[in-house]
């Protein structure tokens, strides 16, 4: 049994993140911004945590006490053209899904490397490999993401620690049922936003679930791990694209 520390498991992939590990044994310490929102969930601990505010960062993870296992999940998504952009939402972004990451992530590292043992468990996604617009905006949080990570996995294997970045593609989480757009005046890119959600192929917060749990609990941890068939797909389609120019998933 493992100690798992679960961040943004008020609803959608965290919530079920937080609901496998608890079946499977695991002590999970499930947070969130507002622990009320946790009430219901069958778990060890609820603790407030907000991963773009460190003080609340450092008060959760010393409530949790020993941590084996961090699956940093926290994250939102916008959807707009690149010349649609705000600059300020963009930076509010990378401070939530890549520093707010980074954050929980140096919190829980002093006492891993203490006791010679840990992982941490990154859920990124397939478009931190590869491109979707208009998620741009998001895409880039994840792929700065995915090299935070990389490095970390470098630096902490003399350690004794491991990390892995969990890749899932679209997910019926209801996180993308009303996204946040930003658009132009007679806008240029309009079509960019005319893709029917009935075409994407989606995978359930469970598989994701499963996977992340599967990953805490497996014997050699890879470094990336696809979740589902539609990520597996889409990212053997980049491996075996050229890189001249840009890869266009579907097409």
């Amino acid at each position: 049994m493992a100690s798992v520390l679960i961040t943004g498991a008020s609803k959608g992939i965290g919530r079920a993140i937080a609901s496998e590990f608890a079946r499977r044994g695991h002590r999970v310490v499930a947070t969130a911004r507002k622990p009320e929102t946790l009430a219901d969930l069958d778990v060890d601990q609820r603790l407030a945590l907000d991963v773009t505010d460190s003080a609340s960062i450092e008060a959760a993870v010393e409530q949790a006490g020993e941590i084996d296992v961090l699956v940093s999940n926290a994250g939102e998504i916008f959807y707009a053209a690149v010349e649609a952009t705000p600059p300020a939402e963009l930076m509010r972004l990378f401070d939530l899904n890549t520093v707010g990451a980074l954050r929980v992530a140096q919190a829980v590292l002093p006492g891993m490397r203490a006791r010679g043992r840990g992982r941490l468990l990154f859920v990124s996604s397939v478009v931190g490999r590869i491109v979707n617009p208009p998620g741009a905006g998001y895409d880039a949080t994840k792929w700065a993401l995915e090299a935070l990570v990389e490095s970390l996995a470098i630096e902490i294997a003399p350690l004794g620690l491991e990390t892995a970045l969990l890749e899932p593609g679209a997910v019926s989480s209801g996180a993308l049922d009303d996204v946040t757009t930003y658009r132009l005046p007679d806008d240029p890119y309009a079509a960019l936003l005319g893709g029917d959600p009935a075409q994407r192929q989606w995978i359930t917060p469970e598989e994701v679930a499963i996977g992340v749990a599967d990953a805490a609990e497996v014997p050699a941890l890879p470094l990336r791990i696809p979740i589902g068939a539609p990520a597996k797909a889409v990212l053997a389609a980049r491996h075996a694209a050229p890189d001249d120019r840009p890869f266009v998933p579907g097409k």
